[in-house]
C-alpha cells in the first residue's frame, strides 16, 4: 500500500501499520509549517476566536496534541530546531539572523540530508528562514520554491499592491486581488504540483510547505476579512496588564513597539486581520487536501497540521514575541490525521520542533540522533514514562539580547531570567498569567521543584548556561533575588 504523508508545519501508529509504511519507497510525506500561529485561534481549541474548518476536520479525524510546546518562540532557531532535532544552544542558531546582532550561521547537521540518500523525491515550498547561505537544495531537497518569488510574480503580472489598514498602527490592511492570486492560495497551487509531479514519476516524495501566514503584518483577502465583525473580538483577559512584579524588559518592549497608548479598539483591528489570515490559510489548505482527495490519496494519506511558534496579539498589550514566555507566544497546535489511528487528544507535553524531528527518523529508521523524543508512543497510546514537562528557551533578539529557560507542568509555570525577577505562574488560578508569585512564600515548594526539574534538564541536554556555577546557585540553591 503506498501512504502518503501530509505533514502541515504548523505521528505514531499502531503496530501492524507501523509494519506497512516502514518501507521508505512506499512513503509520501508533505510537511507545512505555519508562521506564528497560537494555539487557541484554531476552532478545534475550542476558544470559538476563529473559524478552521479543514484543520479542525484533520482533528476530528486524527489526533490532536493539546500541549505543544516550541522549543524556542522565535522563527529562525526554531526551525532550525525541526530540521537538526537539536536545541538551539546546541546548533548554534540562537536568534534570528536577520535582525541585530550577527549569529553562527546554521550548518546543520540535519535529518533531511540522511532522508536524501534514500530513492525519495524531496521538495520545498515557502518561507525558509533558515540560513542567509544555503537554500533548501543545500539540505537535501531536490526542488525549491522560494515564497519571495511571489512578489516577483505578482509584480510581472502587474497586480495591485496590499492595502493598508486605517488605523495608525494596522500591522497589515486587506489583499485586493483575487483567491487564487494571494500568497497563500499560489504557494498551495505550487505544492500541488510538487505532488502531482512526484506521483506521476512513481516515485516516493517528501515535501515541505512553510507559510509566513499568519505572521504579521497580516493582509487576507476582503473575502475572510469580511467573516470578522471587529467590533465583537472582546478583549483579552491579560490585555491591561500593568506588568509590575515582572522583568523590566517586558515594560520597556511596549514603548520599543510604541504601544503605550494604544487602545483595544486598534488591537480588535489588528485580531481582525490575523484571525482572518489564519482562516485564509485554513482554506488553502482545504484547497491540497480536495486534491488529495481527487487523486484518491487522501484515505491513506497522514497530514499534520503545527506552528514555530505563537503570537502575542495584543495580549499583556503586546504584538509578536520576544523577551516573554506567555502561553500565547509558546503553546501552539499540533494535529496529524493518520490512517488507522483513530481520534485521540494526547494531553502529554510536547517539545514541538524536536519531538517532531525525533519522530521523522524514527519513522524513516534513520541513523541520526536528536535531542528529543518520537511521537510514536503518543499515537499508539503507549507513552510509559513520558516527560512530566514543557520546556522552552531564548536567547534574545530585537532590541537586546535577554536570556530565558521555561519549565511548565499541568498547573505551574517556571521562567528563569538570568539578569533578571523570575517568573511563577499558577495557570489554574491565574490562566492569563498576570501575577507573578516568585516571592510568595505559599508557593515556595513549588518554585524549589520546578527550579530543580529545569536544572536536570538543562544538565540533560548539556545547555552551557549551566556551565557556571551561578547558575547551580540560582536554580538548586535558590539564591535568587
Amino acid at each position: 500500500m503506498k501512504l502518503n504523508f501530509l505533514l502541515l508545519s504548523l505521528v505514531e501508529f499502531p503496530l501492524s501499520l507501523c509494519a506497512q509504511i516502514s518501507e521508505i519507497n512506499k512513503t509520501n510525506i508533505l510537511f507545512i509549517q505555519a508562521d506564528q500561529h497560537r494555539y487557541d485561534c484554531t476552532g478545534f481549541s475550542g476558544r470559538g476566536l476563529v473559524k478552521t474548518p479543514n484543520i479542525d476536520k484533520l482533528a476530528e479525524e486524527g489526533v490532536v496534541f493539546k500541549n505543544s510546546y516550541s522549543c524556542i518562540p522565535t522563527s529562525c532557531p526554531a526551525r532550525q530546531c525541526l530540521l537538526s532535532g537539536q536545541w538551539p544552544e546546541k546548533h548554534r542558531g540562537l536568534w534570528n539572523y536577520d535582525i541585530t546582532l550577527p549569529v553562527t550561521p546554521f550548518e546543520g547537521p540535519i535529518w533531511t540530508a540522511k532522508l536524501s540518500e534514500e530513492d525519495i523525491r524531496m521538495g520545498y515550498v515557502g518561507k525558509w528562514h533558515v540560513s542567509d547561505r544555503k537554500t533548501p537544495k543545500d539540505f537535501g531537497f531536490d526542488d525549491y520554491v522560494d515564497e519571495w518569488s511571489y512578489n516577483g510574480w505578482r509584480k510581472e503580472n502587474k497586480l495591485p499592491d496590499y492595502v493598508w489598514g486605517d488605523e495608525r498602527w494596522a500591522m497589515g490592511g486587506y489583499d485586493p486581488v483575487r483567491k487564487e492570486q494571494s500568497r497563500t492560495h499560489w504557494l498551495a497551487q505550487h505544492v500541488i504540483d510538487l505532488i502531482k509531479k512526484y506521483n506521476a514519476e512513481g516515485k516516493a516524495w517528501h515535501i515541505r510547505f512553510d507559510t509566513s501566514d499568519p505572521h504579521l503584518p497580516c493582509y487576507p483577502l476582503r473575502e475572510f476579512l469580511d467573516m470578522y465583525d471587529k467590533n465583537s473580538i472582546q478583549e483579552w483577559g491579560n490585555f491591561r496588564d500593568d506588568l509590575k512584579g515582572k522583568p523590566y524588559i517586558q515594560r520597556q518592549q511596549i514603548y520599543n513597539w510604541e504601544l503605550e497608548n494604544v487602545s483595544w479598539e486598534m488591537w480588535q483591528g489588528y485580531l481582525q486581520r490575523y484571525f482572518a489570515n489564519i482562516t485564509q490559510l485554513d482554506d488553502a489548505i482545504g484547497m491540497v487536501i480536495n486534491v488529495l482527495k481527487e487523486l484518491g490519496i487522501y484515505d491513506n494519506t497522514v497530514i499534520v497540521y503545527t506552528s514555530d511558534h505563537g503570537d502575542a496579539g495584543g495580549c499583556h498589550n503586546m504584538v509578536d514575541k520576544h523577551y516573554v514566555m506567555y502561553e500565547e507566544e509558546v503553546h501552539v497546535p499540533l494535529v496529524m490525521k493518520i490512517p488507522g489511528v483513530k481520534h485521540h487528544v494526547v494531553n502529554e507535553f510536547v517539545n514541538n520542533q524536536l519531538d517532531m524531528a525525533a519522530f521523522m527518523c524514527d519513522f524513516y529508521q534513520l541513523d541520526y540522533q536528536t535531542q528529543g523524543e518520537s511521537l510514536m508512543p503518543l499515537i499508539k497510546n503507549e507513552a510509559v514514562n513520558w516527560r512530566k514537562y514543557a520546556f522552552s528557551n531564548y536567547n534574545g533578539q530585537q532590541f537586546g539580547l535577554f536570556v530565558q529557560r521555561m519549565v511548565r507542568d499541568s498547573r505551574m509555570k517556571y521562567v528563569w531570567n538570568l539578569t533578571d525577577v523570575d517568573e511563577l505562574y499558577d495557570l489554574e488560578k491565574d490562566p492569563w498569567e498576570l501575577h507573578n508569585l516568585i516571592y510568595d512564600k505559599e508557593y515556595k515548594q513549588e518554585l524549589t521543584r520546578l527550579r530543580k526539574a529545569l536544572y536536570e534538564d538543562l544538565k540533560r541536554r548539556k545547555d552551557p548556561l549551566i556551565r557556571q556555577d551561578a547558575a547551580k546557585r540560582q536554580l538548586i540553591d535558590n539564591v535568587k533575588l
